[in-house]
């Protein structure tokens, strides 16, 4: 049961370490004079793949690289599966009136380009290169689309004490000691968070005859899709159906450009061949069920919700089988 205990623990500080670095580093650098948009676009997006990241970068240094990569592409299909489909079914999402085409499309071409570079056999230094320039090219793209959007838009643009109400842990009173207290809160949790999930995942996979990679893509890709899966549950329940695509969409890119990109500049990794059978084809697949919804203005329904969330379950007990 121990090492059971250790995981969730991991887990546990990963989740709060990640949101305690959010807050603090969104607050430090408005202090600063970051523009709020740009907080938005970088601090928070790294900041809440955090934990994602230091789990990769950790397995790596450990030699065990399956499970950086099982984290990856597990957290990827839990997202499309698991985290619309549970909301779906509780609210329907009224994904109809969002326009997530442009960041969708990036996604599918993100994905491409990840299994192509997956079927060199590895993730090198060069590997983890083209997927940072791909992940420059996305931001680039949204910080020159967001200011022709404020400019076509002047009379209807945010001041800037609108824009950092809506980035996320911002607090524009927040006293100086309580952004250092988040900060080394943040800085401390998230690597020892990370080595307790990762040595603990290992010791479960081999009391239980499986490898890393299956419990990347089982265990930790469901324990760090949990926060895209609050978030999308609140942004339901709350009838925000743009928040709700557009976290699961973006937390997708981010992950498999900036976190395996990050990674591979560390350390090569190798890729299972299981994958190129199986994993990143359902990964792929996952990702093209939701054309109709970002489209074809169609809404996920409960029955979407069901069908999404029991593909999951049904992928999981092969993965595990």
């Amino acid at each position: 049961m121990m090492p059971w205990l250790l995981s969730v623990l991991g887990l546990v500080i990963l989740l709060l370490a990640g949101d305690a670095l959010v807050k603090g580093a969104v607050n430090l650098s408005l202090r600063v004079g970051i523009p709020a948009l740009i907080v938005s676009l970088t601090i928070v997006a790294f900041g809440t793949s955090a934990p994602e990241l230091l789990i990769s970068v950790n397995a790596v240094l450990d030699d065990k690289p399956g499970l950086a990569l099982g984290n990856v592409v597990g957290s990827n299909t839990a997202n499309i599966l698991m985290v619309l489909g549970v909301p779906a079914i509780l609210s329907v999402l009224h994904t109809s009136e969002c326009d997530t085409r442009k960041t969708y499309v990036f996604m599918l071409v993100a994905s491409v380009l990840f299994i192509g570079l997956a079927f060199l056999g590895e993730f090198t230094l060069v590997s983890g290169l083209i997927l940072l320039a791909a992940l420059a090219f996305v931001l680039t793209d949204a910080f020159l689309e967001a200011g022709r959007h404020r400019s076509a838009n002047a009379a209807l643009a945010l001041s800037e004490a609108d824009g950092i109400e809506e980035v996320e842990g911002a607090d524009p009173d927040m006293p100086w000691w309580q952004i250092s207290v988040f900060l080394v809160l943040g800085l401390v949790g998230l690597p020892l968070g990370a080595d307790l999930l990762v040595d603990n995942a290992s010791i479960i996979a081999r009391q239980y005859g499986v490898s890393d990679t299956v419990i990347g893509l089982t265990l930790v890709a469901l324990g760090t899709s949990l926060p895209e899966l609050a978030t999308t549950v609140m942004a339901a329940l709350r009838k925000q159906a743009d928040v709700a695509l557009g976290n699961v969409i973006g937390s997708n890119m981010f992950n498999l450009l900036a976190i395996i990109g990050i990674t591979a500049v560390i350390g090569p990794i190798p890729v299972d061949p299981e994958f190129l059978r199986f994993d990143l084809w359902v990964m792929l697949a996952a990702s093209l069920l939701i054309v109709p919804f970002v489209f074809f203005k169609q809404d996920i329904g409960r029955v979407w919700g069901v069908i999404l969330t029991g593909l999951y379950v049904a992928y999981v007990v092969i993965v595990l089988s």
